[in-house]
């Protein structure tokens, strides 16, 4: 059954997918860093904030919260959800979006960049969900 983007039940089911890939423990073995991923833009409702606790190729934490009030992280991704669709989907790699600012980062960019597959191995675990789309 697929599960709506973007939804706390949707974020809980991608720290499933991340804790049950090796790819992406090997990938993101050094990675230390949680991220608040912001989908703007969503039809008839409010931005959506989906934060992730990643750490060492585990994810430790996964779910909606209210915003950046509720809980801070050290990096901020927002987008528009057409843009996060196509990130999801595997049709946008999410570095590219970043360096194209289709996806707008706040935090540390140069620590991002240096964690390419590990960005990637976790748009992997994403395309893997049965995702429904608002609209």
């Amino acid at each position: 059954m697929p599960i709506n983007f973007p939804s706390d039940q949707w974020i809980k089911e991608l720290k499933e997918k991340l804790n049950a890939s090796p790819a992406y423990a090997e990938a993101a073995k050094t990675w230390e860093g949680d991220i608040m991923f912001v989908v703007t833009a969503v039809p008839n409702a409010p931005d959506a904030y989906l934060y992730v606790d990643l750490w060492h190729g585990e994810c430790r934490d996964a779910r909606a919260v209210a915003g950046p009030q509720e809980k801070s992280a050290e990096f901020v991704i927002s987008a528009p959800l057409p843009v996060w669709r196509k990130v999801v989907e595997g049709r946008l790699d999410p570095i590219r979006g970043l360096v194209s600012r289709q996806l707008k980062l706040q935090g540390n960019m140069m620590k991002v960049m240096k964690a390419p597959k590990a960005a990637v191995e976790l748009v992997n675990c994403t395309t893997q969900i049965d995702t429904a789309w608002p609209g």
